[in-house]
């Protein structure tokens, strides 16, 4: 539990501001975690590089380091050659499309390559079968079967892009059948996503739904790829239900069973400290960070959602209530409502929790705002390493105006 005396023990002070610190000994817990799942069933984690891209601690992750997961999933060609380089194992990439570019390069990085369309699988698949190398290659498919709550992060939503549906799929079966033709020659396996920090009884209606609508094919198949949004390691998720889907499908069809959650490897593994430059008053007192919800934490406007504060309660929970606001031009740079036991002043520290997933990834140099800096942060208690103050920490990386200024012209 991420709380006062776990403040306490990390030391703010002993970081600059703003800065991401990602906590080991949380990261290998969840790890613990998810090899549980492969060692129950057999099937294979890969961490989702979208979610959690901090390289410098690959090494606790990967299987191919001493860790625990297979390898990753990448969405670009530049995610590829990081899992490449850094983490090794299998590297799985999807995109809603690839440019000519990107197989040029994809081709020399990844083991599987999933397609969106069967427009695409044509385009490339000589390009695939002249790389020298083995890529299987897989479609992936729309089950038309809605679980996430927030359009925006819903794979399956009316009109989404991702994913072949079912009459499409059918149809470009039964085209290719009439030109006497095998739509499904060289298909190694199928792959859908449609959860979003969902347990596992969505994953289980999910499969009901790929198998009524996708059932026929997938005695075909060698592998099925479950996606992400699975949040495997939050407490109380149903690991005996996640184990006992994958079983079904691996007994019943065949299949090697693939998750890619980016997530529930980094849950709850990490904060973002940040400093308070000012209390301005407007309909309330309102605390101007040195971080901003616009640059470091897209999400909380995306989403939206109110992230956890350290030491905070609920507006009026507490005795004093102000609103967090970030530090840009923008006026809706605005994190949310919180309460405290007394006033915030000018210097203060605080905490945003669970902020190793999505926001470090999504960070942006939005009016020249410097980026946070990424450290990590070893307990104690951890494996016995230790500094001075019983702890090891860590700033990995820092950012300056070169990473304003080179990422534009």
């Amino acid at each position: 539990m991420m709380d006062q005396a776990y403040l306490a023990k990390l030391d703010p002070t002993r970081f600059p501001s703003p800065c991401f610190v990602v906590d080991e000994a949380r990261i290998k817990a969840n790890a613990a975690v998810l090899e549980t799942v492969q060692r129950r069933t057999g099937a294979k984690v890969l961490l989702a590089l979208k979610g959690f891209a901090m390289w410098s601690l690959f090494p606790l992750l990967s299987r191919a380091h001493g860790g625990v997961l297979h390898g990753t999933c990448a969405s670009s060609p530049h995610e590829a050659r990081l899992g490449r380089e850094e983490f090794g194992g299998e590297v799985h990439a999807f995109a809603a499309g690839y440019s000519n570019a990107d197989m040029a390069e994809l081709v020399t990085l990844a083991d599987h390559l999933v397609f969106n369309s069967f427009a695409q699988w044509d385009r490339f698949r000589s390009q695939v079968a002249a790389a020298g190398r083995p890529i299987e290659c897989g479609i992936r498919i729309n089950p038309e079967h809605s679980e996430g709550a927030v359009a925006i992060y819903n794979p399956c939503s009316p009109g989404s892009r991702l994913g072949v549906r079912p009459h499409h799929f059918e149809a470009a079966v039964a085209e290719a059948a009439a030109r006497g033709q095998d739509a499904l020659d060289g298909i190694s396996g199928l792959h859908f996503h449609t959860l979003c920090e969902q347990d596992a009884d969505a994953l289980d209606r999910t499969l009901h739904a790929v198998e009524a609508r996708f059932g026929a094919h997938l005695s075909r198949m060698k592998w099925l790829n479950f996606g992400g949004g699975h949040h495997v390691t939050r407490p109380g998720y149903d690991l005996d239900l996640l184990c006992r889907c994958i079983d079904r499908m691996q007994q019943k069809h065949g299949v090697q069973v693939y998750i890619e959650p980016g997530e529930a490897v980094a849950l709850n593994a990490g904060v973002l400290l940040c400093t308070v430059l000012d209390v301005v008053q407007a309909d309330m007192p309102i605390a101007i960070l040195d971080t901003s919800a616009a640059a470091h934490m897209p999400d909380v406007l995306e989403m939206p959602y109110r992230p956890g504060c350290i030491g905070s309660g609920l507006p009026g929970e507490k005795a004093w209530t102000c609103r967090f606001a970030g530090k840009s031009c923008l006026a809706g740079d605005v994190i949310g409502e919180y309460s405290f036991d007394a006033p915030l002043q000018p210097g203060d520290r605080l905490a945003f929790l669970d902020m190793a997933i999505y926001s470090m990834v999504k960070t942006t140099t939005f009016n020249g705002l410097q980026l946070p800096a990424i450290a990590r942060y070893r307990p104690a208690d951890a494996d016995g390493v230790a500094d001075g103050r019983g702890a090891r920490r860590e700033v990995v990386r820092s950012f300056g105006y070169e990473a304003f200024k080179y990422r534009l012209s």
